[in-house]
């Protein structure tokens, strides 16, 4: 597999200053001098994205998100990391029988990393288990690899979003605790278009301005927001009610939980461009997720 790198060091190369006139200079007389007006101080420049690359991260929390071979004995794997958001990183060596990072690259495991780089795809230097979380089993298994294949799919590289990779976390400990799933994908899948900026509010109509009203049928464009249902609006029909419930996280209404489904399956497929979830299709036929 060909990588592109995207984000290569130019290096300037410095001008050389014109050499001075050979001539006098005579200085201006004191009466018609003018002092020099102090220079501005220089502000700090604000930290950026491009800024990172080249520079040596270490200790960063991190979860794989998904993984494949590069070459013959290395891996390349996409991270979740909390500061950095997703990184592609390669880890040399990571499929070798004695490799340190064979057994510790998996996925929905909390990790220290470390890694160096210039581009895009930099070099995963260093990866330790953290611990201090229930393995995913069973359909909890399945519903974690549907929220990486979200994660993968819509989460731009070097796009930090730290309160989602808290949201992440704290979604994988309800899985492993074997909280109500429906419940615990809509919250997470909210979260993902809310920190991506795609999410309008629910909570106000795009039409006039006022709040969305419980008894009121609603549609919900994904360019703009919620507003009145009209006869020919091909999208899903959602209650007020639901829309409210759901800005509040509050799932416990079974017609908040179906209008929900509706909602989120149509608002994602719009952001995803068509693309399939795969791992949806999965969770489709397996729990009518």
């Amino acid at each position: 597999m060909s990588t592109t790198t995207l984000d290569a060091d130019i290096a300037a190369a410095p001008q050389q200053a014109a050499p001075e006139a050979e001539r006098e200079v005579v200085p201006a007389p004191a009466a018609l001098a003018t002092p020099a007006a102090p220079a501005p101080p220089k502000r700090p420049r604000a930290p950026s994205r491009e800024r990172t690359f080249g520079t040596k991260v270490a200790g960063q929390p991190a979860f794989v998100l998904h993984s494949y071979p590069y070459k013959e004995t290395s891996l390349i794997i996409d991270l979740f990391t909390r500061d950095f958001g997703r990184v592609a990183l390669i880890a040399k060596g990571a499929k070798r029988p004695h490799s340190q990072l064979r057994g510790v690259l998996q996925t929905f495991q909390p990790l220290s990393s470390s890694w160096v780089g210039k581009s895009e795809l930099r070099t995963l230097t260093e990866a330790e288990w953290v611990g201090g979380m229930l393995p995913l089993e069973k359909t909890a298994l399945l519903c974690g690899f549907y929220l990486n294949e979200l994660l993968v799919k819509l989460l731009a590289r070097d796009d930090a979003h730290p309160r989602l990779f808290d949201h992440y976390v704290a979604t994988l400990n309800q899985l492993a605790h074997n909280e109500p799933a429906p419940i615990v994908l809509r919250k997470f899948e909210r979260a993902l278009l809310k920190e991506t900026g795609v999410s309008a509010d629910l909570t106000r109509c795009t039409e006039t301005r006022r709040a969305v009203q419980a008894d009121v049928v609603y549609v919900v464009d994904p360019e703009r927001g919620p507003r009145p249902e009209r006869a020919a609006d091909p999208w899903p029909r959602v209650a007020g009610k639901t829309l409210l419930d759901m800005e509040r996280e509050d799932y416990q209404d079974a017609a908040t939980q179906a209008q929900s489904k509706q909602l989120m399956r149509f608002l994602l497929a719009h952001h995803l461009g068509g693309a399939p979830l795969n791992t949806r299709q999965i969770l489709i036929d397996l729990m009518q997720l």
